[in-house]
């Protein structure tokens, strides 16, 4: 099974470390090589543009694919299923305008002229307004066409709005809210191997922001500590041979962490450990 990954740019190391932390390490992927192998024999790497990840999975390239969801909308090809949202490469599309100028809403811009890298997603955005508009594709410095009488608003990818009040460019509107998925071709979405893909993958999201707590607990105070640890089907308990106490285990949010232990400790618990959580099968 081969999973198109992004070859650099900012999505390209934070899913290395997802597919490393999932259990499956990358075997010699130095940089320029097309593929590379992972620790299991059955699955392979394939590098490639963000923006082609879509069309090398839906072509057969891939099975699966690495790759944001406006990567995906503007490929608009017709055979992805998603799998999972991998939760980074959070942005947002969105459609802005000068600062000082008349167009205040999409309305305002029927008959106008807009700017984008994104045509796809921007002329669907504009039909399912009614907004008729000339769409001008870009291959970059989309924020300049606006006050270089190229275009009269762009929609451009923006994560914090910075770069747009640098160009003196305000918010119209909304397009897209994007994060980066994982994608599958619809033939192979329900294949073993893909399924036990998106599965490690899951479980490393679901560890995130989770402790593990271990402590032991005078048996006769569990049900104080049940209160305490109500999450997740509540706390596993064991019998600790040759005493009255138990060892209980629970996962409690990372944020909760201070609080909890300071609750156990009114309750009775005593050599109370917190670990880290690597994946987390639910």
């Amino acid at each position: 099974m081969r999973i198109a990954v992004p070859n650099k740019g900012r999505l390209h190391e934070p899913a290395i470390d997802l597919l490393d932390r999932a259990g499956l390490h990358v075997v010699d992927g130095a940089e320029r090589k097309l593929y590379a192998e992972t620790v299991d024999p059955d699955v392979t790497v394939l590098y490639a543009r963000a923006a082609d990840i879509p069309e090398y999975v839906a072509d057969g390239a891939a099975d699966v694919g690495i790759t944001g969801l406006d990567q995906a909308r503007e490929a608009a090809v017709d055979n992805l299923t998603e799998l999972l949202d991998l939760e980074f490469g959070s942005c947002r599309l969105v459609l802005a305008a000068p600062e000082d100028g008349d167009i205040d809403a999409v309305a305002d811009l029927d008959g106008g002229r807009v700017a984008t890298e994104f045509p796809t997603i921007t002329r669907g955005f504009f039909a399912d307004r009614g907004a008729d508009v000339d769409i001008t594709e870009v291959s970059g410095a989309t924020e300049l066409t606006p006050h270089v009488d190229i275009a009269d608003a762009i929609v451009d990818i923006t994560s914090t709005g910075t770069t747009l009040r640098m160009n003196r460019l305000a918010e119209v509107a909304d397009v897209l809210e994007s994060s980066v998925r994982l994608f599958a071709r619809e033939d192979v979405a329900g294949d073993g191997k893909v399924q036990q893909v998106a599965t490690a993958l899951e479980s490393v999201l679901s560890a995130e922001g989770k402790r593990y707590l271990m402590m032991n607990i005078p048996e006769d105070r569990l049900d104080d500590v049940e209160e305490v640890l109500p999450g997740m089907g509540g706390p596993t308990v064991m019998d600790i041979a040759g005493t009255d106490d138990v060892a209980v285990h629970a996962v409690v949010d990372e944020r909760e962490v201070f609080e909890t232990i300071s609750a156990l400790k009114e309750v009775g618990a005593s050599d109370v450990l917190v670990t880290e959580i690597e994946r987390l099968v639910e």
